[in-house]
């Protein structure tokens, strides 16, 4: 049996068939800091290639599914805007890579999914959210464009009035009311998740591999077409907020507010 690799900010687990990629800084909520971007990459390459597992389920450790953009992070872009520029690449492979990956995704959201990490979560073939979580994508709220996945999939998912009323506000949706929009395909009790992600994931184990493969690839060429259409639109939006002064005063005002709250 091929042994996972090892990463600082991702764990890697088996079970039978099923692989699950655990997004691993739970004391910083997930949020996407320079490592996780790229491991998060070579990861999803590893299950794609796996030939040991059939499902991959991917979820966060401790409370939160992913918080998105690290705030260290973010301040590093600001000083050098052309760290954002090279890094931002990694948005696209993170998309075209879950997007290629053969095999079903599903996204086990076990707390807040948030800019990224709402990205992430709602690029997975199948969503399920616990009760208690929220899923948005605030790139706005810090001055951002919402240009490294959001502006593509939320519009596919819940129609072009909802994903702009979502994404020009920045507003967080509770697990049921993304699943009445059809954000997410499930949100059930928290102490259901598991349970829940575990019995679909083996009924998809038991499934027609090929059958269910292929039939997930011809669904997804359309979303590639307009990925391919819209990536470097977005990054080069979000490239040019992320030198505004608008950033700039949003990402000093949060930092003030975590340094408050953590008096």
């Amino acid at each position: 049996m091929t042994k996972p690799p090892i990463f600082d900010t991702l764990l890697m687990e088996r079970r039978g068939r099923l692989l699950t990629i655990v997004l691993n800084r739970p004391a910083a909520l997930n949020a996407f800091d320079g490592a996780m971007h790229v491991e998060i990459v070579e990861a999803l390459r590893f299950a794609d290639s796996d030939p040991d597992s059939d499902v991959i389920v991917l979820t966060g450790a401790g409370r939160a599914f992913s918080a998105g953009g690290d705030l260290e992070h973010m301040e590093a872009s600001i000083a050098d805007p052309e760290k954002f520029d090279r890094e931002a690449a990694d948005a696209k492979r993170i998309v075209f890579t879950l997007l290629d990956i053969d095999k079903p995704v599903v996204a086990k959201v076990n707390g807040a999914a948030v800019g990224l990490g709402a990205t992430i979560a709602l690029f997975c073939d199948v969503i399920f959210a616990g009760e208690s979580a929220r899923i948005g994508d605030p790139h706005v709220k810090v001055g951002l464009v919402a240009g490294d996945g959001g502006a593509i999939i939320w519009p596919q998912l819940v129609g072009f009035a909802r994903a702009k009323e979502y994404l020009m506000t920045g507003e967080l949706l509770p697990a049921a009311r993304a699943a009445e929009i059809g954000l997410i395909n499930h949100a059930v009790p928290d102490a259901e998740l598991d349970a829940r992600v575990s019995a679909f994931c083996d009924q998809l184990i038991g499934g027609a591999t090929r059958a269910i493969r292929w039939t997930k690839a011809t669904v997804n060429l359309e979303l590639k077409r307009i990925a391919h259409a819209l990536m470097d639109p977005g990054i080069a939006y979000e490239s040019v907020s992320v030198r505004t002064a608008e950033h700039r005063q949003a990402v000093q005002a949060m930092k003030e507010r975590l340094k408050k709250r953590n008096e």
